[in-house]
């Protein structure tokens, strides 16, 4: 046997040869060796990171306001001191979209200012607390488009798409379902199957909107003045009625192979709709959407033992404290937040990291008064995810195309990214402005035949 100083020199040769030469001094360093000053600002200098690129702060934070579709649609712009470096970042709040220009113009860009533009979470947890009171969905909004756009600075400073900074792909592209909406089952069933032949594997079925509200006859609330003239009327049982005959007659026409989704919008009493998910079992529905309002969150439990339908929940979720106990109890199947009222790519990564413990999947929320910007941090997300689940579809017009340029694209029923660095997508501020916003916050408001509000 050679002695200990041979044998360490021996192993020392043989395991340099192996790793390379770049890691000699952190490897001296792990066998013994002390590591110099000198040494270890050379090992340093090595870095790519710490040489190519020099701290950066942000300089700029403001909103702009566009509605290329009709939409209100609030975009964060992070600039930094790197002359033409910035990032974009979705936080469209549609129904209070001038209240969310206002919390990043005149707070955001205060509370940004001089913080390192490479700082993710550091940021996400300072601004997120910073208010004191949480969760609001203006601030929220707010957030969760400075969250994405320092994404998008990070990603062009590493030249890499987000995708690639979250962990790479998980899947070639993103799986996305159509909607097919209208006031009678054959104007469903004619949609269904032109998604069929445009290669979508899956599709949202609607019956005249969300409640099918087009299947209640007399508003009595209206005969007697109660209320505003343009508030809708919603034949609760008239739907849950409808609901299973809209399945049975889809399902004989367009077959089995495409998968059927149906989103309640919260606006059945859990009984009825305990009720309705025990007779839409047999066509076999990927996802029932929605079935519960917050504040009935307590009926997961009978709602799980009742049905084997599978649940997506968590479009007016806020924060990840409202829904971690029924994750943990697989309350439901699919977790469905909206990323830009989350907070952004941060937490939903952890929520999604989360779900991958308790097998729930994504169905990120992906309407159309969400921005393409918004839309592409979707598929960052989704790209990487082990649990990802399906995604809600998008068809951009031409006026979107010209102010975002970089949309996703859709192709056989996937949405597909570029591979520019950051999340690959611009705002064109000049066709932006051809846009403005207004302050019309949609029409949310559904009553019963009484005239009782029923909550969305």
């Amino acid at each position: 046997m050679g002695s200990i100083e041979n044998n360490q020199g021996f192993n020392r040769r043989d395991v340099l040869k192996t790793l390379g030469v770049g890691t000699t001094a952190g490897l001296l360093g792990l066998i013994g060796k002390p590591m110099s000053a000198e040494a270890r600002e050379e090992e340093k200098a090595k870095n790519t990171y710490a040489k190519n690129m020099a701290p950066i702060t942000i300089t700029k934070v403001r909103a702009i306001a566009t509605a290329p579709h009709g939409s209100n649609l609030v975009i964060v712009k992070v600039e930094t001191s790197e002359p033409g470096l910035y990032g974009v970042g979705c936080a469209t709040f549609t129904q209070r979209a001038e209240v969310v220009v206002t919390a990043i113009n005149r707070y955001l860009d205060d509370f940004c200012k001089g913080r390192d533009a490479d700082d993710i979470e550091d940021m996400w947890q300072a601004a997120f607390v910073s208010s004191y009171w949480r969760n609001g969905p203006d601030l929220n909004n707010a957030l969760s488009g400075l969250n994405e756009a320092m994404w998008d600075i990070k990603g062009k400073r590493a030249g890499m798409p987000v995708y690639q900074l979250l962990g790479g792909k998980a899947r070639f592209a993103v799986d996305c379902y159509a909607h097919a909406d209208g006031k009678d089952t054959a104007a469903v069933i004619d949609q269904v199957k032109k998604f069929q032949a445009d290669g979508f594997r899956h599709v949202r079925i609607q019956l005249g909107g969300y409640g099918a509200t087009n299947l209640a006859k007399s508003p009595d609330f209206k005969d007697a003045k109660f209320g505003k003239p343009t508030d809708q009327f919603m034949d609760p049982h008239a739907y849950v009625q409808a609901i299973p005959k809209l399945f049975n007659d889809v399902r004989k026409a367009c077959g089995t192979d495409v998968e059927l989704l149906h989103d309640t919008h919260e606006r059945v009493q859990p009984i009825d709709m305990i009720n309705m998910c025990k007779r839409l079992e047999e066509y076999d529905p990927f996802f029932i959407e929605d079935p519960l309002t917050p504040e009935n969150r307590s009926w997961w439990k009978q709602m799980r033992a009742s049905t084997t339908v599978p649940f997506a929940m968590g479009e007016l979720f806020n924060n990840p404290n409202e829904f971690i106990q029924e994750m943990a109890d697989h309350s439901f199947d699919y977790i469905r937040c909206h990323v830009s009222q989350m907070g952004g790519i941060t937490p939903i990564m952890k929520i999604a990291h989360l779900g991958e413990q308790f097998n729930v999947k994504s169905a990120w929320h992906g309407p159309g008064d969400c921005s393409p910007i918004g839309h592409a941090a979707h598929c960052h997300i989704d790209l990487n995810i082990w649990n990802f689940g399906i995604q809600e579809s998008v068809f951009f017009n031409d006026a979107e195309k010209a102010v975002f340029p970089g949309c996703p694209e859709l192709k056989n029923g996937y949405l597909f990214v570029n591979e520019e660095p950051g999340l690959g997508i611009d705002i064109n501020e000049k066709e932006a402005a051809k846009y403005p916003i207004s302050n019309r916050a949609g029409n949310w408001t559904v009553r019963k035949r009484d005239g009782t509000i029923i909550r969305p």
